[in-house]
């Protein structure tokens, strides 16, 4: 939705969690725990800005041009508000563990990143057009300026 000053605004009905989410991460987290590949997913482990404990959630990892970047998907959940407070993190793929430095991309940044860099990695993959709807994600691919207003992303370093 765009306000009267022509800004995005985002509406809590836009982003919410798909009802499978509670019951696919958990596993999720456990077959990348044992190694087993899930596709661009891996786990993030961070520290949790309230309680100081190791946070782990799995997350999607899109890496093109050896950069890798992780989208807040449902917006400001809980692994978000955490890797922005402490800006760092441990990635885990199969058996191999990264710390990582976490830069969250300014809205402009974001939409630029959406539009360029996403846009091109779905390409024609009906799969991957799917599992972003799936996902609740269709917007990123029709109105990228649109989706950077709800969704963070933050390039690893």
């Amino acid at each position: 939705m765009i306000d009267s000053r022509g800004e995005h605004v985002v509406t809590q009905s836009r982003l919410h969690v798909p009802s499978f989410v509670p019951i696919f991460s958990p596993l999720a987290l456990r077959l990348i725990r044992m190694g087993v590949p899930l596709g661009p997913n891996a786990l993030l482990t961070v520290r949790g800005r309230k309680s100081g404990l190791m946070r782990t959630n799995p997350v999607a990892v899109l890496a093109t041009g050896g950069r890798r970047w992780v989208i807040g998907t449902f917006g400001e959940v809980n692994w978000v508000r955490n890797l922005r407070a402490a800006r760092e993190a441990v990635l885990t793929t199969g058996r191999r563990r990264v710390a990582v430095q976490a830069v969250e991309l300014t809205k402009a940044e974001a939409a630029d990143f959406f539009a360029n860099v996403v846009v091109a990695y779905v390409g024609n993959s009906a799969i991957k057009r799917w599992l972003l709807g799936l996902l609740g994600a269709g917007d990123v691919l029709r109105d990228p300026a649109g989706a950077a207003a709800s969704r963070p992303v933050f390039e690893l370093r």
